[in-house]
């Protein structure tokens, strides 16, 4: 069976800085490292401008999936953070400022008042501002924030964090830690792959749906890669890295029989570690 096939992750990197370039995702690989950790896997990512239709177009397809899915980004109070009011949209239901939101985002005023009375009158323009960044889907829940305490949200199984790394990656893991332990090292999962120096995978691909329908749950890969001088010795030139992953007691064997079938073919196969 597959790598935990009851349930799917999926991520949204919500931000028009990452698809213009200014900023750097650093999202993704995080997420692949803290499900790598707990023996799960990412199954999708998307990326999406700040832009309110786009932002409901897309939850409404995650909501309906019934995929765990975690959303970073625009989760503020700016004009251009629209992911809280686009979840309450997808869901047909209205923001509201959640209790605990305001407790915390409370707390965080005094201590950024430092004894200022004036700058922690709540009734100041911009503390009434940062108490929307409390307002969430009615039913939500609050992800804790360890960074500066204002909070995330999650509803629907869908985890809402902010576009900073530093807060982001934490709160993803507390999510996860804390409703999905029950998900964690489920399965013995392994991947193994070999290098085929000038492979071509039209020739291959046969071999490859052969090896797949034989062992049945078992994925295989080709990655081809025009080559990186910079590696040197057989990854320099034009190759294929062709595996097997799956559950661990059939991938020996899989593999096996695609390095047979590949060398058959007239391919060489170069063991890499």
């Amino acid at each position: 069976m597959a790598k935990n096939e009851s349930r799917r992750f999926g991520l949204i990197v919500i931000g028009d800085e990452i698809l213009s370039g200014r900023r750097q995702d650093k999202h993704l690989a995080k997420m692949i490292e803290l499900l790598s950790e707990r023996g799960l896997s990412l199954s999708w990512a998307r990326y999406v401008a700040d832009d309110p239709e786009q932002i409901i177009d897309t939850l409404k397809q995650s909501f309906a999936s019934g995929d765990v899915v975690f959303s970073t980004g625009g989760i503020g109070a700016t004009p251009d953070d629209h992911t809280r009011a686009a979840a309450a949209n997808a869901l047909g239901l209205q923001l509201a400022l959640h209790p605990q939101a305001k407790e915390l985002i409370t707390a965080r005023i005094v201590t950024s008042a430092e004894g200022d009375p004036i700058k922690a009158d709540f009734n100041r323009p911009e503390n009434q501002h940062r108490f929307k960044m409390g307002e969430f889907p009615v039913g939500s829940e609050i992800i804790p924030n360890s960074y500066n305490q204002i909070p995330g949200f999650r509803i629907a199984e869908h985890h809402f964090v902010p576009g900073f790394p530093v807060m982001a990656g934490p709160m993803m893991a507390w999510c996860l830690d804390h409703h999905y332990a029950d998900l964690f090292h489920q399965s013995n999962w392994l991947e193994q792959s070999f290098i085929v120096p000038s492979g071509i995978e039209s020739t291959l691909t046969p071999l490859m749906e052969t090896v797949e329908h034989e062992f049945q749950g078992l994925k295989v890969f080709s990655l081809p890669s025009v080559g990186d001088p910079s590696r040197g010795g057989v990854f320099a030139k034009r190759h294929i890295e062709l595996g097997v992953k799956g559950e661990a007691h059939l991938v020996p064997q899989a593999l096996e029989k695609l390095k047979q079938g590949t060398a058959d073919l007239g391919f060489e196969v170069y063991i890499h570690q």
